[in-house]
């Protein structure tokens, strides 16, 4: 218990998150990291923490300000931060031989999101297998979908790297002028292969090894039955809304077909992919809504994507349900949820709400004008999505470095940061006499 203590997992991968962002920082700084030879130092710290935070938010164009040198920095940030550094430091022991250590598994167990170290270093090198294979498998599709096009190097290199971009759900692209994907809007292979990407990534890697291993088990754990069905449900309301908020407006232009990929696709990049397919800039003011609430939402736990969690939804959305129904516990698919994860899920969604307010609030200062673009683009940097409004490349310094702080906030999630610089003691065994407080 006093290692356990001792090792604080969460510190952990604070520290090692702030050193891929210091190293990223320092490698982008360089001159030969960008095309003219020069960049400021704000630009590479806003840059290496979106990338390693796997948001996508940028101020530069990451095909013209960047060299390959560059892109290659932000891609291998990229992977870093989306498996997590500590799978990087796990890969490289296994690798060489040695023994993972308790400390190490208590923060693989954190870094999965699972609640037991039960084989967690099988888990792990599954995941890591799996992911790997993920990347290589999507590389090759989209290189020969552009090598026609581009040629055999630069197809190669667009088809890696939006591969690594699309699985770890950084939403990073290489299509210059901020327009993202908007060029593939109707593009059958480019919106289900970089879609399928980020959608699996962000499903969690245990509910991913589950479902890889449910025809020798016959059983999936209500983790992965709550994250399923709550992300089926988020991706068909998002399909359907922005379909019909879009349907004569943005989509107008489109065959049928063509609007149902389109929506689809715009349903699923906010689940912090990032990636996009239409012009946010020209979304009416309901599908722009509609994609907040689906950044702020993101992907699952132990995954690739960040938010505050379709589990925290779920419980969210449960325990209110419990609350109408007057039942004394909280209880789905015939089993029973202990208070404690209850009040982890609403700390988790309030404190996230709290710094999308702080945030918004600091920004307007500089940018009275532009509320709706600031809320944007605060609950993309926390829901590490990387869609915009196009305001970002606008902000100041002041604006920048609250961006870059709320990213990394969003990629490790507020709980996790306090665990880790709060002193952890031992709790002495006492109970306080209740007391009542006054509700509604």
């Amino acid at each position: 218990m006093l290692h356990q203590v001792r090792s604080n997992p969460p510190r952990l991968l604070v520290a090692g998150f702030l050193l891929a962002i210091v190293t990223g920082t320092i490698l982008l700084s360089t001159p030969w990291a960008t095309r003219d030879g020069s960049t400021d130092l704000m630009i590479a710290l806003f840059t290496a923490t979106s990338a390693t935070c796997v948001t996508g938010l940028v101020v530069v164009d990451t095909w013209d300000h960047w060299s390959i040198f560059g892109q290659l920095v932000i891609m291998l940030l990229i992977q870093v931060g989306g498996l997590g550094v500590m799978a990087f430091v796990t890969l490289f022991a296994l690798l060489l031989g040695k023994r993972i250590q308790l400390r190490d598994r208590l923060t693989l167990q954190r870094v999965l999101g699972k609640t037991s170290m039960e084989g967690i270093v099988r888990i792990f090198r599954y995941i890591l297998l799996f992911s790997f294979t993920m990347e290589a498998l999507g590389a090759i599709i989209l290189s020969l979908k552009w090598i026609p096009v581009m040629g055999a190097a630069q197809g190669v290199w667009f088809g890696v790297f939006h591969a690594i971009s699309a699985f770890n759900n950084a939403g990073f692209d290489l299509f210059g002028g901020f327009q993202g994907l908007t060029g593939f809007t109707g593009d059958p292979v480019i919106n289900m292969v970089i879609s399928g990407m980020f959608i699996v990534g962000g499903l969690g890697f245990v509910v991913v090894y589950e479902i890889y291993h449910y025809r020798e088990t016959r059983r999936l754990s209500l983790h992965s039955k709550i994250v399923l069905l709550v992300t089926a449900i988020l991706i068909l309301t998002g399909t359907l809304v922005i379909l019909v908020s879009e349907y004569n407006h943005a989509l107008r232009d489109l065959s049928l077909s063509g609007k149902l990929m389109a929506s689809y696709f715009q349903a699923v990049t906010p689940r912090t992919a990032g990636f996009s397919t239409l012009d946010m800039d020209s979304l009416l003011l309901p599908t722009q809504l509609m994609i907040m609430f689906l950044m702020f939402v993101g992907g699952s736990p132990g995954s690739t994507a960040g938010g505050i969690k379709t589990s925290t939804l779920a419980l969210l959305g449960i325990a209110i349900v419990s609350i109408i129904q007057n039942r004394r516990e909280t209880h789905v698919l015939n089993r029973r949820i202990e208070a404690a994860e209850v009040s982890r899920a609403l700390a988790i969604a309030l404190l996230g709400m709290l710094l999308i307010f702080v945030v918004t609030f600091l920004i307007s200062f500089a940018h009275p004008g532009d509320f709706l673009r600031a809320l944007f683009e605060v609950v993309s940097a926390i829901g590490t999505v990387g869609l915009s409004l196009g305001l970002t490349p606008e902000l100041d310094d002041w604006g920048r470095i609250l961006i870059t702080a709320t990213m990394f906030l969003g990629r490790l999630g507020p709980l996790t940061i306090g665990y880790a610089l709060a002193y952890q003691r031992r709790q002495p065994n006492l109970r306080y006499p209740e007391g009542k407080i006054m509700i509604g």
